[in-house]
This record gives C-alpha cells, sequence and structure tokens, in this order.
C-alpha cells in the first residue's frame, strides 16, 4: 500500500510540477512520464544475472527482482546490456536508470551514485576442484608460487586478488561465463567471488567444483541497487524492498534462484 500511495502522489507531482514550477523532473517522475525503467545487467553472473544470446533476454534473481520493480512503478523494464569492466563508464553517461545483477557496494560507486537498501551481505571466498578443497583454506595457502588464481577483469573480484595476492599467478579470464569451466579442465586452481556466485557453481558443478567455506568469507560487503542520483527513486525504491521483504515476495524470489 506504501509503494501504490508513493506511486501515485509520484506520478500526480511529474505532471504538475515540471511545468508549473517551469522545474526538471526528478529522475523518478521521469521514469514514471517515460513509461519505462532502464536497468542495466552484466548477464554473465548468475543467479543475479544471466543473458540467453538465443532469445537476447536475462533471466535470474535480480531479473525477477527488476521486473517486480517496474510493475510498482507501473513501467516497463528495458534491460541494458553492460559489462564489469565498463559498468561505472555506462553509469555516467546515464545509459540506465539503475544497475542491477549482484552489485556490490563500494565507494567507488558510492561518488558517483547513491544505493539502495542492501539486499544480501556477503563476501570473498574461493571456489576450487574438489579434490583440491582443504589446499587453498586461507589467502596464505592460496598466495603461494605455483598457485594459478583466475578473475574475471573490472569487477570486485580483480580488485579483491589484486590487492591480496602477491605471489601467486593471476590470471585474468574475460568471459564470466565460462571461467568455471577453465579450473574444472585445469587451466586454473582457483577463483575468489562472492559466496553466492561459489555455492550456485557448486550446484552446477556436484561433485566436481566445491566452494571453499562460504559461510565464513575472506570479507564481508553488501549488494544492492546502483540508483542514479534521486533522493524520490532511492526513497521509492527502499520502500519497495522492504514491502517485498514484509510480504515474502523477496523470500519467495530468493529461494528460486539460491536454495
Amino acid at each position: 500500500m506504501m509503494v501504490r500511495i508513493f506511486l501515485c502522489l509520484a506520478a500526480v507531482v511529474a505532471l504538475l510540477a515540471p511545468s508549473a514550477q517551469g522545474q526538471q523532473p526528478t529522475r523518478l517522475e521521469a521514469i514514471v512520464q517515460r513509461g519505462t525503467l532502464r536497468v542495466g545487467m552484466t548477464g554473465d553472473y548468475a543467479p543475479f544475472s544471466a543473458f540467453d544470446p538465443g532469445t537476447s533476454t536475462f533471466r535470474g534473481f535480480d531479473v525477477d527482482m527488476a521486473d517486480g520493480l517496474g510493475k510498482a512503478l507501473g513501467v516497463r523494464v528495458e534491460y541494458v546490456r553492460t559489462a564489469w569492466p565498463q559498468l561505472t563508464g555506462d553509469f555516467e553517461a546515464d545509459r540506465f536508470d539503475v544497475a542491477m545483477g549482484g552489485i556490490s557496494i563500494t565507494p567507488e560507486r558510492e561518488r558517483r551514485g547513491s544505493f539502495s537498501a542492501p539486499i544480501m551481505q556477503e563476501g570473498k571466498t574461493p571456489i576450487a576442484r574438489c579434490k583440491d578443497l582443504g589446499k587453498f583454506e586461507t589467502l596464505v595457502d592460496i598466495d603461494r608460487p605455483g598457485t594459478r588464481v583466475i578473475v574475471n577483469p573490472g569487477g570486485t573480484n580483480e580488485r579483491f586478488a589484486r590487492a591480496h595476492i602477491k605471489r601467486a599467478e593471476i590470471r585474468v579470464y574475460p568471459d564470466n561465463v565460462t571461467i568455471f569451466d577453465e579450473i574444472v579442465r585445469g587451466q586454473a586452481d582457483l577463483m575468489i567471488t562472492d559466496a553466492s556466485e561459489t555455492r550456485y557453481q557448486q550446484k552446477l558443478h556436484p561433485g566436481v567444483l566445491c566452494a571453499v567455506h562460504p559461510d565464513h568469507p575472506f570479507d564481508h560487503a553488501q549488494k544492492a541497487y546502483w540508483l542514479q542520483p534521486d533522493a524520490a527513486l532511492k526513497t521509492f525504491v527502499d520502500n519497495w524492498i522492504k514491502q517485498a521483504r514484509d510480504d515474502g515476495r523477496f523470500a519467495k524470489i530468493y529461494a528460486i534462484w539460491f536454495e
């Protein structure tokens, strides 16, 4: 109910305020006027977002959440494909209103926009072949000559590896969809990524890839939705997240993709 009331007020303001006062509409008002919410996604970070080139569609946890946000706003969702190395540039170029798909809160991103209320808290942890499970318990275990750490470029995974791995080999692999196959084939020993992704890949490769202590990650970070600067948009999204948690919609979508 709170979200519907807020939407009605936003729509009224969108229709009246700019023309009456000669002011530019807020981002929220512009979205309602446009009838489209532009959502930026990389499409290579399952289970948050995955892009199917055959159908040119996205699927995943944050895709379901974005669809729900669009319905709450009463607008169509337009997905804009981006990539981790160009995410910040696309955000600053205003290619989308909100970035979703497993976005971690970082100071660099906070300087350029605002974040919604957090949707998840987790951290970085290794994933390796199950037969090597005991070899990579700590960063000291990992950071040894001869260990091959694979990372996807441009995001928090590469940043974490560069900050903590000094003696082991770091190999940058450009395709975050097939990167785990490199570990399966023995072309890399492990990847350090978000615990949620290690659990998901472990489920996709049972008995082959194993998440290393995902309940006890090396650090802690929050995921949220990266919003173009606009107080009204942030208030709306925060209220919508709270309502989705309160009425069970968030838990239902979470169970589909993470349990």
